[in-house]
Order: structure tokens, then C-alpha cells, then sequence
């Protein structure tokens, strides 16, 4: 009992020896601060530091003052992110097992850049652990690569992860991909059973088809878990075709998905175009995430989220059809509660904290035609949501149509500080009650026309030249002869891979 006591008694010791070691920090940060903002200006040196998230423990990020740099790829993933990874991704299991009674074969991960500089390294960690590996550190804090947990220890079967990273990523953690790829080689050599090792199992299938498609390097191919955009480009294509109307169905959508985010990245490709291995592991997805880590941003924030995440589900479904594919955010906001939330209530969370919230709006409206135009954007990011997804419910638009539209008072202050705003608000709901995803009563629809036609009577009046009028072109690739083009690729795959 003695010993017990002496030991908590050393931890909180050891805590409010860092707690004042903290506060020390903080008070140096102001001179720091100062210091460094002169010398800047004066041509001098600025001592270099690091960056990195408070709220996950980087104290050593204060004082501040110094020419922070964002992140040492080397160091990724830190011990405590590999914590933080593996809890988060035994609860993203757990999600979906209590959902469909079985594990999920493969997973789907949106990963980011935000993940290395907000949280070291943590949804790589969750991609890691998935397949059943774990990160080997050397002395310095350097992760050197991973190493096979065994399945008694690992307690359930290795997972498949495919992961579609950004542009970012690319460019600047280079690690993610060989890592993710150094893990992989290492699961498929394994020699355990196929219904214990799904990472093998797909290797073997995709394999198997490529072969049967005469695609050349098929190991190598078919061995590929990370993709994005080809090297120079960034973004995932979706957003652009959502926001020009430029689709029709949700296999259209798909194509752009695949036709952007379809070159692989391993220690031995360098974005190759890989669309039939891409295709055929997409089939085995059961469920796509992203991790959230702060509120500091929402998937209303970017028209990123929807194209990437909500991108990624619609294909997936589009490809196979089926209905147990789920869309998740895995929330590591309090680490102390990480929670795997599905998108539908994603969705509606962010709309009441902030679109259908009293004090965001006003808070906006503070901001005049910048304001407007806020919440337009949000606005046309949760159409986004509703176009790749379908899981925005009626009572969400009914809702927002009623505050910002049919409102008087709220319809005036949009007319005196943005009407550009308000026209591009009200085309979105009419387009979401003509392409279904919004089954809007005949008496509002007919409202919302009217205070169309009202916003275009002045836009006439007040601008001239071109005027967007109330008709909703819709086009596709198959308009447009060197869009087309561009997509032959991905079609001349999916028919080989889907004999």
C-alpha cells in the first residue's frame, strides 16, 4: 500500500513539475514573441521551432515566437498518435461489426495532410494497425518502418485499408505511402489464412483480375493501397462537377472520382495511372472514413470534404450496388472519448451548431456581403453532401429553406448585402428538388421559383452582361468531347475489371 501511494504521489510530482514548466512557457511567449517579430524585421535570425496542436500535447511547441516549421515527416507516427490510431481504429471495427455482424474486409480513408501537422500521425496509425502492423522507432524518436503483429496478439483479422490521399500528402509526406506500402508487402507474404488475412486475400483477387486483363506489373499493381491526384495536380474532381451541375447520375460522379484519384503511390510507382487495381480493391470497401480531429474546421468548411469523402462513398456504392457500405468520421476531438460517428449525423450536427444556429447567424450577418457569402458557401457544401451521399434528410433543407430564404427579414439583408448569395442559395434548393435529393412540398417549390424570378428581375436591372439565368444546365462528359477524352481511360477499365 506504502509503494502504491509513494508511486501516485511521484506522478503528481511529475505533473505539476510540467504544469509549471507549461506556465513558464506561456509567460516567455509574449517576449518571445516580440523578440522574434523584430529581429524578423530587421533581417536577423529567428530561432527555428516546431508547430503543432496544444491539445495534443505539444508543449514543446511553446514558447512561441520562433520560425516554427510544420512538421518532421520522420518522426511520424509519434508514440502517443499510435495510441490515439489504434483505439480509434478497434472502435471503427467495433462500428461496424455491432452494424452488419461481421467485420468490415476492407476500409476506405480519406487522409489528409491535417492528420501529420494537427495529430502526428494518427489516422495513419488507425491504417497501420487495421492491417496488423505496428511502427518500429529508433532511439531518436524516428520511425524506421513497421513490423508484423501477430494474429494472437492483434485478436481479430487483418483489415484491408485503401486509402485516397491528397495532394498534400504527396508532396510532403512522402513516409505515408511507403510506410502504408512497406505494411502491406509485409501482410501479403504472410502465410495465414485468407479469412484471417483480408489484406492478403484482395492482393490475391485483385492479382487474379489484372492478370486477366493483361495490365502489365500486376504484383506490383495489385499490391497498391494508397492513391490520388497525378503529380503536379490536387483535388479530388467532384466538387467541380457538383458545383457546375456537370452530372447526371451518380455514375458520372464515379467517373470523376476514379478518373482524378486513380494513380497509385508505393516505393516503386510514383503516380501511375492504376484505375482496374483501384477499381477492383474499391469493390471490397465496407466502410470510408476520416478522421476528425477539431472543431477549428467542419465538412461544410470545403468543398474538399464532400469531393473527397462523400466522392469516395458515392463510387464505392456506384461500383457494387450494395447496401451495407457505411460512411463514418472517426471523432478525436476529446481523446478521452473518440467516437465513430455516421455521416447522416455528422451532417446534422454541423447544421445545428452552425447553419441553423441563432448566434452563428447573427454572427454572420455581422459580416455583411463576406457573411452572405459564408453562408452561401456552406450552404452549397451541404448540396455537396446531399448530391454524393443522399443523406441529407427532408426536415434539413425544409429547414434551412425557411430561415434563409423564405424569412422576409433574412431574404432582405441578403438582397441588400449579397443578392449573389442569395441567387446561388435558392438555385441549389430548386436543383436539390429537381434532381430528387430534396422532396420539397409543391407550395415551397413554387415559392422558391417565384423568389427566383424576383432575384433575377434585379440582377437584369443592376448588372450587365451575362446574367446566370433560373434554367439548371446539366451536362456530362459525354458533352464535352476532351472531357470525354479524358475519361475514356477509367471506362475502358471499369468494363475489363467488371467482366
Amino acid at each position: 500500500m506504502l509503494a502504491i501511494k509513494t508511486e501516485k504521489a511521484g506522478r503528481l510530482v511529475e505533473t505539476l513539475k510540467l504544469a509549471l514548466e507549461i506556465v513558464d512557457r506561456i509567460r516567455a511567449s509574449g517576449p518571445a514573441e516580440t523578440a522574434g517579430l523584430l529581429a524578423g524585421l530587421e533581417g536577423g535570425y529567428v530561432e527555428p521551432g516546431p508547430s503543432g496542436a496544444l491539445t495534443r500535447g505539444k508543449v514543446e511547441v511553446l514558447p512561441t515566437g520562433r520560425n516554427f516549421f510544420a512538421v518532421d515527416p520522420t518522426q511520424i507516427p509519434t508514440p502517443a498518435a499510435w495510441k490515439v490510431g489504434v483505439e480509434s481504429a478497434e472502435r471503427l471495427v467495433r462500428y461496424y461489426r455491432e452494424r452488419y455482424g461481421r467485420y468490415p474486409e476492407s476500409v476506405g480513408e480519406v487522409l489528409w495532410s491535417i492528420d501529420a501537422y494537427k495529430a502526428d500521425g494518427e489516422q495513419l496509425s488507425q491504417i497501420l494497425w487495421l492491417m496488423g502492423v505496428q511502427p518500429v522507432w529508433a532511439e531518436d524518436g524516428s520511425v524506421r518502418g513497421v513490423e508484423v503483429v501477430p494474429l494472437e496478439k492483434l485478436g481479430r483479422p487483418r483489415i484491408d485499408a485503401v486509402a485516397r490521399i491528397s495532394g498534400i500528402v504527396r508532396d510532403t509526406l512522402p513516409n505515408y505511402a511507403y510506410l502504408i506500402d512497406e505494411a502491406v508487402s509485409k501482410v501479403i507474404a504472410l502465410d495465414e489464412p485468407l479469412d484471417m488475412n483480408f489484406v492478403k486475400k484482395h492482393y490475391l483477387e485483385t492479382l487474379e483480375k489484372l492478370k486477366a486483363a493483361g495490365v502489365d506489373k500486376p504484383e506490383e499493381r495489385a499490391r497498391a493501397r494508397v492513391y490520388g491526384e497525378p503529380p503536379g495536380a490536387y483535388g479530388a474532381g467532384v466538387n467541380y462537377a457538383v458545383e457546375a451541375s456537370a452530372w447526371r447520375t451518380d455514375e458520372d460522379l464515379m467517373k470523376v472520382w476514379l478518373q482524378w484519384g486513380s494513380y497509385a503511390y508505393t516505393r516503386a510507382m510514383y503516380g501511375e495511372m492504376n484505375v482496374e487495381a483501384f477499381v477492383a480493391q474499391l469493390s471490397k470497401v465496407d466502410v470510408i472514413n476520416r478522421n476528425h480531429i477539431s472543431d477549428e474546421h467542419d465538412i461544410f468548411g470545403c468543398c474538399c470534404y464532400f469531393a473527397f469523402h462523400g466522392g469516395f462513398y458515392n463510387a464505392v456504392k456506384a461500383l457494387t450496388g450494395r447496401s451495407d457500405i457505411e460512411i463514418v468520421t472517426v471523432d478525436t476531438r476529446d481523446l478521452s472519448n473518440i467516437e465513430v460517428r455516421g455521416m447522416r449525423e455528422e451532417i446534422e450536427r454541423v447544421v445545428r451548431a452552425k447553419l441553423l444556429n441563432p448566434v452563428w447567424i447573427s454572427e454572420m450577418m455581422k459580416h455583411g456581403y463576406r457573411g452572405a457569402n459564408e453562408i452561401q458557401r456552406k450552404i452549397l457544401h451541404l448540396y455537396g453532401w446531399s448530391a454524393t451521399t443522399k443523406l441529407v434528410d427532408k426536415w434539413v433543407y425544409d429547414e434551412l429553406v425557411r430561415t434563409y430564404v423564405l424569412d422576409e427579414r433574412m431574404r432582405k439583408w441578403f438582397m441588400e448585402n449579397n443578392i449573389y448569395a442569395l441567387e446561388e442559395i435558392v438555385r441549389r434548393f430548386i436543383e436539390a428538388a429537381q434532381r430528387g435529393l430534396w422532396r420539397a412540398d409543391a407550395e415551397t417549390l413554387e415559392r422558391l421559383n417565384e423568389i427566383y424570378s424576383e432575384i433575377e428581375a434585379v440582377l437584369e436591372a443592376d448588372v450587365t452582361g451575362e446574367v446566370q439565368g433560373g434554367s439548371i444546365d446539366v451536362y456530362t462528359h459525354a458533352d464535352v468531347p476532351q472531357w470525354g477524352e479524358a475519361v475514356k481511360r477509367v471506362e475502358e477499365a471499369l468494363a475489363r475489371v467488371r467482366k
